[in-house]
């Protein structure tokens, strides 16, 4: 295995939840742990971006943003990592197709809240994505009628499993994908960001 990337053997089921994390905060770690639950995965990976595409705004530099996520996320089957930095990828599909080539054999799945379904036809090769892997999509506050909604729901609508196949969700074959309803977290890294009190540890800007 590369140096600096997370350990997985043939035959696991990994989730993926990418993002800029900035910062990463407890509604991260809720879905995360949801996830766990829910879609019977052996482990979650934390892909903190180096950068969102859809976003014009650079995010903190990334040491900030991953200590604040190894702060925020503490459990003994999640792995905070910067794999997008290391594998120079900067969209999800290619981070993807590297990622399947590097770890033959492991099932990935990826992650998403309902506000980033509602959005998802905007991604690069966003129906690539949706035929490489799994998706497992959880509730957030606010976006549960727009994600039913979104494009992506409607076009992927016959592939859509049940949620009492949530379970086996990383052992389906693409296109598939779940979306949970669970108890829900408002924490939001904008509304964090607006907060003019608020600072990573460490800085004073």
């Amino acid at each position: 295995m590369r140096q600096g990337f997370p350990m997985a053997t043939r035959g696991m089921t990994v989730g993926l939840l990418g993002g800029s994390f900035d910062p990463a905060h407890d509604g991260h770690a809720h879905i995360t742990r949801e996830a766990l639950r829910r879609f019977g995965l052996d482990q979650v990976w934390w892909l903190v971006s180096p950068g969102n595409p859809l976003k014009a705004r650079p995010p903190a530099p990334m040491a900030l943003r991953l200590a604040q996520a190894r702060g925020v996320m503490r459990h003994p089957r999640v792995r905070i990592t910067d794999l997008e930095a290391h594998l120079g990828t900067r969209h999800t599909a290619a981070t993807l197709r590297k990622l399947k080539a590097i770890y033959p054999g492991v099932r990935f799945v990826w992650l998403m809240g309902a506000d980033n379904l509602a959005g998802f036809h905007r991604w690069d090769r966003w129906e690539t994505i949706m035929h490489m892997v799994p998706v497992g999509v959880l509730a957030r506050p606010g976006s549960g009628l727009k994600a039913r909604r979104s494009m992506a729901a409607q076009v992927y609508d016959r592939e859509r499993a049940s949620l009492g196949a949530a379970n086996r969700l990383g052992r389906m074959a693409p296109p598939v994908w779940v979306m949970a309803d669970v108890p829900l977290n408002g924490a939001s890294s904008s509304a964090i960001r607006a907060r003019g009190d608020w600072r990573y540890p460490g800085t004073s800007a």
